[in-house]
């Protein structure tokens, strides 16, 4: 292989790396946290009190956990109504309804 071959080769493939990097960098922020809108077991992150992370919320819609969603859609998102028939929407900071039972 040439040096002008090896040259091209090695430009290309730091044009993908950095290609790349910029479509993980735009999707991210495309996405934003929305409180009270993940099933049991598929949050984000912050679950609450007594939780560790991602996939620890203990009950659907809790308050206190978050999703990534699409940019925009956290605020508008149809859910279902809460035992008492009161409509949730999904909320940008943590939520006092649907906390797990102590």
């Amino acid at each position: 292989m040439s040096y002008q071959s090896k040259s091209l080769v090695i430009a290309g493939a730091l044009c993908a790396a950095l290609s790349s990097v910029a479509t993980v960098a735009s999707a991210e922020g495309a996405n934003e946290k929305c409180f009270g809108v993940a099933l049991a077991g598929q949050n984000d992150c912050a679950a609450g009190e007594g939780t560790t992370c991602a996939g620890t919320s203990k009950v659907d819609y809790q308050g206190n956990s978050w999703k990534y969603v699409p940019a925009g859609t956290c605020l508008t998102m149809e859910l279902p109504a809460d035992m008492e028939g009161m409509m949730r929407k999904g909320a940008l900071e943590k939520l006092d309804r649907d906390l797990p039972k102590a």
